[in-house]
């Protein structure tokens, strides 16, 4: 476990300029349905071009808690708001950027997801607190801004590799 996490402080880094066959980007409502038929949009868009099932898995839980917090937290059941995910297939694996216009997250930065002890019963278990540890454990090179009313997380993932 990284405890600092991935969360790169006061670093910019820019996803380098690739063909724009090997990028996707979608654009839909902050709502939990919505979120679902996002999700299924990009497992079919990237899998035909060569990222496993393991590594569609991977990207699908990173993206479900990231778009799930967005709705649930940045928007706060707001029915207007808007949700933008861009991939970009590289050589470094894929960059993902994901936009909204919610409120920005607590102090300014994701939280750490810390590590919880799951050898106990299910109902003792802790609410909340999973998904960050997850993201953090999966994502690499993680940045978070939010600048004039925009929240922009950034983050790779080591999957689907251009050669």
């Amino acid at each position: 476990m990284r405890p600092e996490g991935n969360l790169q402080s006061k670093v910019v880094r820019r996803v380098a300029p690739q063909s724009k066959e090997n990028e996707l980007r979608i654009i839909l409502p902050a709502r939990e349905n919505a979120v679902r038929r996002g999700l299924k949009s990009i497992k079919s868009g990237l899998g035909p071009i060569g990222f496993s099932s393991d590594e569609l898995a991977s990207l699908e839980l990173v993206l479900a808690e990231i778009l799930n917090n967005i709705v649930e937290h940045a928007y706060r059941g707001n029915e207007a708001g808007i949700i933008e995910i861009q991939l970009s297939q590289t050589t470094a694996g894929l960059w993902c950027i994901v936009i909204d216009t919610g409120a920005m997250m607590p102090n300014g930065e994701p939280p750490l997801g810390m590590q919880c002890d799951l050898n106990c019963d299910v109902a003792d278990l802790p609410e909340g607190g999973f998904g960050w540890f997850l993201i953090r454990e999966l994502a690499h090179d993680l940045e978070y801004t939010h600048e004039e009313g925009q929240n922009r997380l950034s983050f790779r993932m080591s999957i689907g590799r251009l050669n």
